[in-house]
């Protein structure tokens, strides 16, 4: 019976205007996306492997030097674009897109260290971004809008025209009803949707300047799978409504007002809220007080130590040795403050982002642009892989080179100055290169409460329409 009822409204749909209507709309908005994608991703792959090579052969030839290495590092490591950035932008125009290595200290003595430039000086773009044509704008903005309109005269409308009466007089169980609707309506958004996401998948597939391998794939049916599960909790709602009221004019009002609160409203509002609280150090403080570590490290070693420049060929025990042993203090000492202000600063900033995005999990569409962020690679949490992913590079980088000195018993074992450390060479193949990588159970780790919240509003806004429909008089 339930297979009955959805078959019934899946014609109807089928023969209605607003069902051929969606079906033109999201073709059309696929096929803008995949277009757009492939004119704009071959840029950015091309951009970021040009940056690369060039990185590359730059650290490279400071292999002829482990000082040169230590002093001047592999200077910039780049985020790697992602192929499913059709999928979701995630504001990635407002994330930095590497982190920047500088060997400076006051002037002299160099040693690499990391800082973070920002394109968002606050890193807070954390509300949900449908200014682009992509999959999280279609699925939270269009498909959810979709679903209001098959679904607020639903029930409403079968009252009004006197067969929803006729139809309980039958014997029929109201969850029957109601769940003969849900799949009807289901089946309905669907069928267009499919259609849509195919073409798109085509027509990007197909082109050469992609290509999805088996990771991506995965991915995609992830993200399919949070649409499907999104689009379901909008017919929840519809159907919620459309029993709730006795009139489908009624019904659209408030389920129009009801989509604008949850997908334009709340999200947009909650993250302003929550961005505007506890904020970091000012920027322009923030710069002030990292351009102030310098002199501070020089007072408490140069000046006072009263330290010479350094000289070679320095033998333990004497005060020429002793000197150089300080300024290898002095310039680790600043190298590691340097970075771990930096670091600091990094750290509240991404702990301010969190928060605001955990406020925005009371509106659906927030929860949806934050998983498809997510399994797209892209947005905040494709920006924490990319930093973690150059900590631990920095990390394995730096013992590299500390292994490599120590390797030498004609070092002086004192990093970071030149006369202290091994004049070998380095061959280019075993200096440690960056690779910026993906993981995707780390990424459904962290989409994992996201997913369980979309998974309960779906199951609370179910239950309450078939409360509300129990409850209703025909």
């Amino acid at each position: 019976m339930v297979w009955h009822i959805a078959r019934r409204d899946l014609y109807d749909n089928l023969n209605s205007l607003r069902f051929a209507l969606t079906t033109v709309l999201l073709i059309a908005l696929m096929l803008t996306n995949a277009a757009v994608h492939l004119h704009e991703h071959p840029k950015r792959t091309q951009a970021y492997h040009d940056n690369v090579a060039r990185a590359t052969k730059e650290l490279n030839a400071r292999g002829s030097s482990l000082y040169r290495l230590a002093s001047e590092g592999p200077r910039h490591l780049y985020k790697k674009p992602s192929l499913l950035q059709f999928c979701a932008d995630g504001s990635e125009n407002f994330l930095p897109k590497l982190a920047e290595g500088h060997n400076w200290v006051d002037g002299e003595m160099p040693i690499w260290r990391l800082t973070y430039p920002q394109e968002n000086p606050n890193l807070l773009n954390i509300r949900p971004d449908f200014t682009q044509i992509d999959w999280a704008f279609i699925v939270g903005y269009v498909l959810s809008f979709i679903a209001i309109l098959f679904t607020f005269d639903a029930i409403a409308g079968e009252r009004e025209r006197g067969t929803l009466r006729l139809m309980l007089a039958n014997a029929i169980p109201r969850h029957t009803v109601l769940m003969g609707k849900f799949f009807g309506v289901f089946l309905s958004i669907l069928i267009p949707f499919a259609l849509a996401v195919v073409m798109n998948l085509l027509v990007i597939s197909t082109s050469s300047a992609v290509q999805l391998g088996a990771e991506e794939w995965g991915r995609l049916a992830l993200l399919c799978g949070i649409a499907v599960l999104y689009t379901s909790l909008f017919i929840a709602l519809g159907l919620l409504i459309s029993a709730r009221v006795r009139e489908s004019g009624v019904s659209l009002v408030i389920l129009l007002f009801t989509w604008v609160c949850f997908v334009v409203f709340m999200p947009s509002t909650l993250a302003a809220l929550r961005g505007a609280t506890n904020a970091p150090v000012d920027y322009n403080e923030f710069w002030r007080r990292r351009l102030h570590i310098p002199k501070e490290n020089k007072k408490a070693y140069v000046e006072r130590y009263q330290l010479r420049p350094p000289e070679k060929n320095a033998r333990p025990g004497t005060r020429a040795y002793r000197e150089l042993q300080l300024w290898g203090e002095y310039v680790q000492t600043d190298a590691v403050r340097f970075e771990r202000f930096n670091d600091d600063y990094l750290s509240q900033q991404l702990a301010q982002g969190r928060r605001a995005r955990a406020m925005t999990r009371l509106s659906p569409a927030a929860i949806v642009s934050q998983l498809f962020e997510a399994f797209a690679g892209t947005g905040f949490e494709r920006h924490q892989q990319f930093l973690e992913n150059v900590r631990r590079y920095a990390r394995h980088y730096r013992q590299f080179v500390a292994d490599m000195d120590r390797a030498d018993p004609g070092s002086l074992h004192i990093l970071g100055i030149s006369e202290g450390m091994s004049e070998r060479s380095v061959p280019p193949e075993a200096i440690p290169k960056f690779a910026d990588t993906l993981s995707l159970s780390r990424d459904f780790n962290a989409a994992a409460m996201d997913f369980l919240l979309l998974l309960l509003f779906l199951v609370v806004l179910l239950s309450g329409a078939y409360l509300v429909f129990v409850r209703a008089e025909v």
